[in-house]
């Protein structure tokens, strides 16, 4: 007898394809001792039970899941924004140069392109930080509310569960047209906004 061998096991089958030899309860079943007409319906009750369960378990992080997606988008969204304000040319004449709203309108442009159309009240805030010889930059606040669909489920268990969730990212980013010697950060802000879509 081969390795194999000695771990496979023989049976041989009856006329309706029942082990002989077999477990416990299929020795039982063939003995007519368990009774398969008691226990109809059983299953289908027990899947009827369990459904709820499982659909509040499955579907709850996906929700979060979402959720977080869509907080990740909005950071790129902001990113990108405050990086393509970064490099746009000032307004007006020299000396006189200054950021505008045709800068921050550009800025808020960009961002409404790209935040995720899940969110609803999208609001955008565009702060340039300028100066004389100090670093300039801007900072990029968006910001919206996320509704939750499937989180809502949680109410069927009498569990409390919001409607919402706001999410909000800001950047910074410096200016790049300006003389590598500024190191003090500027202090004296031009806020453009809230702008709404």
């Amino acid at each position: 007898m081969g390795a194999a061998g000695g771990l496979l096991k023989s049976f041989s089958l009856d006329d309706y394809g029942y082990e002989f030899g077999g477990d416990r309860a299929m020795k039982l079943f063939q003995a007519g001792k368990i009774n398969l007409k008691d226990q109809t319906g059983q299953s289908l009750i027990e899947i009827t039970l369990i459904t709820p369960l499982l659909l509040v378990a499955l579907y709850v992080p996906v929700d979060f899941g979402i959720s977080f997606f869509i907080g990740n988008l909005t950071q790129v969204a902001v990113r990108e924004g405050a990086r393509v304000g970064s490099g746009l040319q000032k307004s007006g004449s020299v000396p006189n140069l200054l950021f505008s709203t045709a800068e921050a309108s550009t800025v808020k442009t960009e961002v409404f392109s790209r935040l995720p159309n899940y969110l609803t009240n999208k609001a955008v805030t565009v702060t340039f930080y300028s100066g004389t010889g100090c670093l300039e930059f801007l900072q990029v606040t968006a910001q919206g509310s996320y509704n939750f669909s499937l989180y809502r489920l949680m109410r069927l268990f009498g569990a409390t569960a919001p409607n919402s969730l706001t999410i909000s990212r800001t950047t910074q980013m410096r200016y790049k047209y300006q003389p590598y010697m500024n190191d003090d950060y500027c202090t004296v802000p031009s806020s453009y906004g809230p702008y709404s879509s």
